[in-house]
């Protein structure tokens, strides 16, 4: 069957979760999984055989739909710490090859972040903050055929991607964190004062929201004060929520540019094939950019909780910032996520 054929196929039979999963099984990247795939196993062949019992398991096992972001004192995997420097570098390499290097520098900056953490809360911090307290799990046997995942995850991260015969068919929950948000204090070696891991995630949705016009505002902002978090936190997923806010053919052309690069700095986590694919399963899904809404809760400028959230029929973004940070500051605590709504970990 044709590229074309099949694109065609997909496109008819948008509307329903078959009919996402048809085009995305037929739209994939062809070169990702591949260096994902070459890159776990040359990982897996590098560890001992103790770290390999923590780092792979079955296909099978409930715990690859097991996520979260937390600080969580147990997890699944093998933990970074507990790697030699060869290992680790290796397991960065898997890393590299799932995500784009936006998705990279971000993953490697909120690791860097705790040990922010680790200084200001010092004996609170103790056993749970730690820039190498990160985890790599294979989920069954990297190869061309055959179904296997990776999972890397810790605190403010968590990466998910399922492989199928060679392609990789989903890489969601998608989530990042950020502690603090904004840096107000400069450490030695460690970013300075003003650093923003998630700039654009947060200041494009602001100018957005400050672009709505009064009767706009009325439908965009659903709640005077932002939820405590995203939805959904480490069920595998999403509540079957009907969309809310106002719609994309409620917007003016330059809000929905704001919107596409609100999406576009999600999708650019991921390497560029993915990237593609999520944007044209929202496009060929019914209704396409039309059945896309956005929602607002909470305060419209910084250093107060606010809150958004961008969904259609294919995909939910949703940010989050009500927390203080380690030092007090309010709102300034990140957490975001890309989910899928056709199944994430499919």
């Amino acid at each position: 069957m044709s590229r074309r054929r099949i694109i065609l196929v997909a496109v008819l039979l948008v509307g329903s979760t078959a009919a996402a999963l048809v085009a995305r099984s037929a739209l994939l990247d062809t070169t990702a999984a591949p260096a994902m795939t070459q890159a776990a196993e040359t990982w897996l062949a590098a560890l001992a055989p103790e770290q390999l019992a923590r780092a792979r398991r079955e296909f099978s096992d409930p715990r690859r739909r097991d996520w979260h972001f937390i600080p969580k004192f147990e997890r699944k995997g093998l933990v970074c710490r507990e790697m030699t420097p060869a290992q680790e570098a290796l397991a960065f390499e898997l890393l590299r090859a799932a995500v784009s290097q936006a998705g990279y520098d971000k993953a490697r900056g909120i690791m860097e972040l705790d040990e922010i953490l680790r200084i200001h809360e010092a004996e609170k911090a103790r056993n749970i903050r730690d820039p190498k307290r990160y985890f790599f799990t294979v989920f069954g046997t990297p190869a061309a055929t055959g179904a296997w995942g990776l999972s890397f995850e810790g605190h403010h991260l968590s990466l998910n991607f399922t492989v199928r015969d060679g392609r990789l068919v989903d890489s969601t929950p998608q989530m990042f964190g950020a502690n603090p948000a904004t840096v107000k204090e400069g450490l030695p070696g460690l970013p300075p004062a003003g650093h923003r891991i998630l700039r654009d995630e947060e200041a494009l949705a602001f100018d957005l929201v400050g672009s709505l016009t009064p009767e706009q505002r009325e439908r965009a902002i659903v709640a005077p004060e932002a939820p405590k978090d995203i939805r959904g936190v480490g069920e595998p997923a999403l509540p079957n929520d009907p969309p809310t806010g106002i719609s994309w053919r409620d917007l003016t052309d330059r809000q929905r540019e704001l919107v596409r690069e609100i999406v576009d700095v999600y999708c650019g986590a991921m390497v560029p094939e993915v990237a593609e694919e999520r944007i044209r399963l929202i496009e060929s899904a019914a209704g396409g950019w039309d059945a896309v809404h956005v929602a607002w809760a909470g305060a419209t400028e910084p250093g107060i909780g606010h809150y958004y959230r961008i969904e259609g029929p294919t995909f939910s973004i949703e940010f989050c910032n009500v927390q203080p940070d380690a030092e007090g500051n309010i709102a300034n605590h990140i957490h975001c996520a890309w989910r899928d709504r056709t199944g994430d970990f499919e």
